[in-house]
């Protein structure tokens, strides 16, 4: 817990001097009973003192004057919170190593499925599109909070010859780009996560697609889906060993601000992109729990007011 503003605080030490304050009234008030007053006259006139009692109400108005101190400076605690307007484009590579079976049943069935993950993981109110790449790179759902429109165009992925990391950086830079700004005239934080097996082999390098994410402010993070044991079989030219390369996409995620990670199997896969979903859609701020304070000082001064009118017939 934390306070938004906390030389209020200081004002705790006024509370402390009225409790000592009380504590040395009381010493000299039973000095004085004892010194001047009939002690044994006073037990016949009035043998039930409220002793303990009479103590409760100030202790009581007190803690409450404390509690208001407290609140009154601010406690906040740090809480996430949801990003309703942030901007998420998931870009998969279909590309022909995609079909690779190192990861059960293939590649691009578990991307599929990990991406489906990812969109039960995030806030509803999220923006998602989806760009999917090859040697050309589409935007198959601009950002969006249709899931359904999303799960059906992940669903309908097919695969293609090449890899075009590049454009598909490009591609999601410009679904983004094309968002309406809000009436501030910004457009949503936006990140792109994209996942793929390999490197770029057409299209604009990625040197240059890292420098379009740089100067557009939105951080490229990468998976390296796949294992290095991966192949695929073509009719023509026999078995293809289709090895994730790791470097490219780590690059891609350190020059953009991004985080890369690696996953081997389809629930590794999902673990990342719920992860990933955990960082997009939410932020950690500070909220107040005002309320915390005052609600019990409130209560507690009712209570102190309640006992002293019952008991002594006066406020405290």
């Amino acid at each position: 817990m934390t306070f938004i503003e906390p030389l209020r605080l200081l004002l705790l030490t006024v509370v402390g001097v009225l409790a000592i304050a009380y504590v040395v009234l009381q010493f000299r008030r039973r000095a004085y009973a004892v010194r001047f007053t009939n002690v044994d006259l006073l037990d016949s006139v009035a043998p039930r003192r409220p002793g303990w009692r009479r103590h409760v109400p100030a202790l009581l108005f007190l803690i409450a004057l404390a509690l208001t101190v407290v609140g009154f400076a601010r406690p906040a605690r740090a809480t996430d919170v949801a990003r309703e307007r942030a901007t998420v484009i998931l870009a998969i590579d279909t590309s022909l190593s995609m079909q690779a079976g190192d990861v059960i049943p293939t590649r691009i069935d578990g991307a599929k499925e990990a991406a489906q993950v990812f969109l039960d993981s995030i806030p509803e109110r999220l923006n998602v599109g989806l760009v999917s790449f090859h040697g050309v790179a589409t935007v198959r759902v601009p950002p969006t909070i249709d899931r359904e429109a999303v799960s059906v165009a992940i669903g309908q992925l097919d695969l293609g010859e090449a890899t075009a990391i590049g454009e598909a950086i490009f591609a999601g830079l410009e679904a983004i780009e094309a968002q309406l700004p809000d009436e501030t005239g910004t457009r949503p934080p936006a990140r792109i996560v994209l996942m793929s097996d390999g490197f770029t082999t057409v299209g604009r390098a990625d040197a240059d697609a890292i420098a379009a994410a740089q100067a557009a402010g939105v951080s490229v993070s990468t998976i390296a889906f796949g294992t290095d044991d991966g192949f695929i079989e073509i009719p023509e030219e026999g078995i293809i060993p289709v090895p994730v390369d790791r470097e490219a996409l780590q690059i891609i995620a350190d020059g953009t601000s991004g985080q890369f990670f690696t996953a081997a199997t389809t629930s590794e896969l999902e673990a990342v992109y719920t992860d990933i979903g955990s960082s997009i859609g939410f932020e950690t701020e500070q909220q107040e729990i005002i309320l915390w304070f005052v609600g019990p000082a409130m209560v507690l001064l009712l209570l102190s007011a309640t006992m002293s009118l019952f008991w002594f017939s006066r406020l405290p």
